[in-house]
C-alpha cells in the first residue's frame, strides 16, 4: 500500500501511474551515456553521445552538476543543478539556492547563457503545512504573455488526497488555469488533470496487486481524439504496455553483475506489421561506490 503522499509538483500528480507506462521504454536510437562523480565538491559530470546522427559530426552533450560550488567560501546553500552544452552547441544553466533564515524557500535561476531574455528567476516554497508553491518569471520583457510568468500550487488536504493548479501569464487575460487531483487508498491510486481551459483531460489509474506486480492505465482526451494506454510492471524489471493504436511495447532489465545492468526493449505495431515497427534497445550501466563513481549506458536498435 502507498504511504500518505506529500504535495508534489503539478506535472508529477499522475507520476505513480505514468512511471509504469513511460520509464525504461527506450526503444530507438544509438546513445552512449556516461556519468562520473568527481572529488571536486562531489561534482557530477554527465556525457551523452548520439551515434549515427547525420546532422552533427560529433553529436555529444555534456552536463555538470555541482552541489556546492561556493562551499569553500562558507556558502553551502547554493547548487548548480545543470550546466549543459548539447550537440548543437547550445547552453543551459540551472541553479538553486536555499537560505537557513528562510526554511522551506528555494530560489532558482535559469538561462541559456546567450540571450538575456531567456533569464528567469523563480522560487519554490514548502514552508506551509501540506503545501507546495512555485513561481517563475522572466526578468526581461517577453512578447508572448505565456512566457512572462508561470506558477503552480499543490495542497494535500488529507493524507490520501492532493489537488493542484498551474497557470501562466495569460491568466491575467482571463485564461483558466490547469487543475489536477490525485487520490490514494491502499493499493489503489488515481489522478485526473484538466488542461487547455478544460478542453483536454488526462485520467490515470494504478493498482499495486502485490509487492512485485504493478498495473497502470492512462486515458488522454482532447479535440484531437482519445488515446488509451495500459501496462504492467513486474519487480520493476519486466514491463509491457499496449496503446490504443495497437502498438505493443515491452522491456526487460537484467543485472549481469553488481553495478552492471542490461536493459532491452522492443515494440510491435499490429496494423503495420512487425518489420516496419521493430525497435530494439539495450542499455549498459557501470557504477562504483568509491571516490570516483561512474556509470555507462548504451542504447541501440
Amino acid at each position: 500500500s502507498f504511504a500518505a503522499m506529500a504535495p508534489v509538483k503539478f506535472d508529477d500528480i499522475p507520476k505513480v501511474a505514468t512511471e509504469v507506462l513511460n520509464d525504461d521504454y527506450q526503444v530507438s536510437g544509438y546513445v552512449l551515456k556516461a556519468k562520473q562523480k568527481t572529488k571536486m565538491g562531489n561534482s557530477v559530470l554527465s556525457t551523452q553521445v548520439d551515434f549515427q546522427d547525420k546532422g552533427t559530426a560529433t553529436p555529444a552533450k555534456l552536463a555538470w552538476k555541482i552541489p556546492a560550488p561556493l562551499a569553500t567560501f562558507g556558502m553551502g546553500g547554493h547548487c548548480i543543478d545543470k550546466l549543459e552544452m548539447d550537440k548543437a552547441g547550445k547552453f543551459k544553466l540551472e541553479t538553486t539556492s536555499s537560505y537557513q533564515n528562510y526554511p522551506g524557500l528555494k530560489v532558482n535561476c535559469k538561462s541559456d547563457l546567450v540571450d538575456k531574455s531567456s533569464i528567469s528567476v523563480g522560487c519554490t516554497y514548502t514552508g506551509l503545512k501540506d503545501t507546495q508553491l512555485k513561481f517563475e518569471g522572466r526578468l526581461f520583457r517577453q512578447k508572448d504573455m505565456s512566457q512572462v510568468c508561470n506558477g503552480e500550487a499543490t495542497y494535500s488536504f488529507c493524507p490520501a488526497a492532493t489537488c493542484g493548479l498551474k497557470f501562466n501569464g495569460l491568466i491575467l487575460g482571463g485564461l483558466l488555469p490547469d487543475v489536477g487531483l490525485r487520490l490514494v487508498s491502499g493499493p489503489l491510486f488515481c489522478s485526473v488533470l484538466a488542461k487547455e481551459e478544460f478542453k483536454s483531460f488526462s485520467a490515470a489509474a494504478h493498482y499495486k496487486a502485490n509487492p512485485d506486480l504493478r498495473c497502470a492505465a492512462v486515458c488522454n482526451y482532447s479535440k484531437k481524439g482519445t488515446n488509451v494506454t495500459v501496462g504492467c510492471s513486474y519487480k520493476g524489471l519486466y514491463k509491457v504496455k499496449v496503446t490504443q493504436d495497437q502498438t505493443i511495447s515491452c522491456s526487460a532489465k537484467h543485472a549481469v553483475a553488481k553495478g552492471f545492468t542490461l536493459l532491452g526493449g522492443a515494440s510491435y505495431s499490429v496494423p503495420k506489421g512487425w518489420q516496419p515497427e521493430l525497435r530494439l534497445a539495450a542499455q549498459h550501466r557501470v557504477s562504483r561506490r568509491a571516490r570516483r563513481a561512474s556509470s555507462l549506458s548504451l542504447l541501440h536498435i
